[in-house]
């Protein structure tokens, strides 16, 4: 178990560093690691990515690196799409669910490798966008219902790109969004969970969530002394070679 607990802290210390990724590490640590079944460690991830990005939140809320109504434009559509996404997932495979979540991985890998650094747009633009970011919220909120992906990877380009945010108030507010996301997933999925009769391990949901919650806050304050690009592009590179086992395990 020793293992699935150092899991635990890479995923709460990238989410702490980049805003994003951690959360993609969760299942493969729930399924390969702990031995959990597919549906329920989809389940369980949920919820903690949820904890484990609420508490990444709270210390950029404190210093005001937060953008509200970024969080509404974005979370609301993201909500209905990760309710929408929990309920689609009551119809495939838990196999069928992971390679699905390897090719996500993949297109999380591709997006870290090409990502550079932009100039983020007048904030005066934002008017423009925000349809774009309600239908951004729904795609990356299905995502998250169906495969148990906080998606910050997708959701931190997006305010960049679309919001006009700089990144110091997009980690955060992409903090937020995940946990409003992974939580109104993980309650839905309690029902998709008894309609296949199975149930989740609340101690390991806990204790998984407050080892990821501390890696965070580390994460939050080291995340200034680490050269982020060099690390995106190594996490990146591990994200394919994680992709590609979960898709030779399950076909």
């Amino acid at each position: 178990m020793i293992w699935a607990w150092i899991g635990a802290l890479a995923v709460g210390l990238t989410l702490g560093i980049l805003g994003s990724g951690g959360s993609i590490l969760t299942v493969p640590v729930l399924v390969y690691l702990v031995g959990e079944p597919e549906k329920v460690a989809i389940a369980e991830s949920l919820g903690i990515v949820g904890a484990i990005s609420l508490s990444g939140f709270i210390p950029y809320a404190i210093k005001k690196q937060v953008h509200w109504p970024s969080i509404f434009y974005f979370g609301v559509p993201g909500i209905a799409g990760t309710y929408f996404g929990s309920v689609m997932a009551a119809y495939v495979s838990g196999e069928f669910q992971l390679i699905v979540f390897a090719f996500i991985m993949l297109i999380a890998a591709i997006m870290m490798f090409r990502q550079k650094a932009r100039e983020p747009k007048p904030v005066s633009q934002y008017n423009l966008v925000k349809w774009q970011l309600g239908l951004q919220g729904f795609g990356v909120g299905s995502l998250t219902g169906f495969i148990g992906v906080g998606g910050g990877f997708m959701i931190v380009p997006a305010l960049v790109l679309l919001a006009g945010l700089p990144i110091s108030l997009s980690v955060g507010t992409s903090l937020a969004i995940i946990s409003l996301n992974s939580f109104s997933g993980f309650y839905k999925h309690l029902d998709v969970l008894k309609s296949f009769d199975l149930t989740l391990n609340w101690s390991l949901i806990i204790i998984f969530s407050l080892i990821g919650a501390v890696g965070s806050l580390i994460g939050n304050r080291v995340g200034v002394y680490i050269p982020q690009e060099k690390l995106k592009k190594s996490f990146a590179s591990f994200l394919v070679v994680m992709a590609a086992y979960i898709i030779f395990m399950n076909l």
